[in-house]
């Protein structure tokens, strides 16, 4: 017989085990556990689904912004900022990196034009259809 520690569900038991066969690494060896000896554990109780809360919709799409305004189509992190205050951008250049769902995805400046103001920081969540600097 020999003696074992085995964890079920965060519960700690010992028992006793009774070799049948040692093992000669071409398969599993067999063991047998006394039906007396195993405590029989239930599943804990299964908890009612919470009901989710009610949160008001995100604006729909970017477009819904003003042209100066480059605003995040997805949510995330902000992981990199590409670019500081009066710094000269061209349409469609890639001004902030945010990270959603372990991927990170380009924010793309709409139009051309100077950065005024940046308004996030890298670390920070972000929220879809949140602006993120403002150009003029």
């Amino acid at each position: 017989m020999k003696k074992l520690r085995v964890t079920v569900n965060g519960v700690s038991y010992e028992v006793e085990v009774e070799i049948l066969e040692d093992s000669d690494g071409s398969g599993p060896a067999a063991y047998s556990l006394p039906a007396a000896s195993v405590p029989q554990v239930s599943p804990p109780p299964a908890k009612p689904a919470p009901t989710p809360a009610v949160t008001p919709a995100a604006p729909a799409t970017p477009a819904a912004s003003a042209a100066n305004e480059v605003v995040s189509p997805i949510a995330g992190v902000a992981r990199k900022i590409n670019v500081a205050v009066g710094d000269i951008v061209k349409q469609n250049q890639p001004v902030v990196v945010v990270e959603a769902m372990k991927m990170n995805t380009n924010i793309n400046a709409r139009v051309a034009g100077k950065v005024k103001e940046i308004k996030i920081k890298v670390g920070e969540p972000i929220q879809k259809g949140q602006v993120l600097l403002i150009l003029e």
